[in-house]
């Protein structure tokens, strides 16, 4: 089982971890302090930061798990203050994967837009354009399903 370091930031929501990818600038540290500080309201019972700017992905039996990097260990960029210390997770299983400053995201994203394969495990992806908010797009697909 080979660990792999990517930039990126996630966090626990209920069971599963919401991965952040994008480019340097995106926003993925702060969409990791709003999922954080949604927790308990917004109709999310529980959220904690796993990890924020680098994350150890490891695929294990069929999940993929994310961990922080250990330097970066319970801190999160907070944009106008600096570097914060928060209560963490040290693991978590990866449910969906939330890619800001997505070149494909489309209004109504095809079937095959809406996965991604990490570390040969197949996961949910939500592809969100430039500028646009993701956190109205997570809470939507947290709180319903598909028809």
């Amino acid at each position: 089982m080979e660990s792999t370091t990517i930039h990126g930031s996630a966090v626990l929501v209920g069971a599963h971890a919401i991965l952040i990818r994008g480019p340097s600038g995106s926003g993925k540290s702060s969409l990791a302090w709003s999922l954080v500080q949604a927790a308990g309201k917004e109709g999310l019972r529980f959220a904690r930061l796993v990890a924020d700017d680098r994350v150890g992905l490891e695929a294990c039996h069929g999940r993929l798990l994310v961990r922080p990097a250990p330097a970066l260990v319970g801190l999160i960029e907070v944009r106008g203050l600096g570097i914060r210390r928060l209560p963490h997770e040290p693991v978590a299983m990866v449910g969906t994967v939330v890619d800001l400053a997505s070149p494909d995201a489309e209004r109504l994203p095809a079937e095959a837009q809406r996965l991604v394969v990490i570390a040969g495990i197949p996961l949910p992806r939500l592809a969100v354009a430039l500028g646009e908010s993701a956190m109205p797009i997570i809470l939507a697909t947290l709180a319903t399903r598909a028809a």
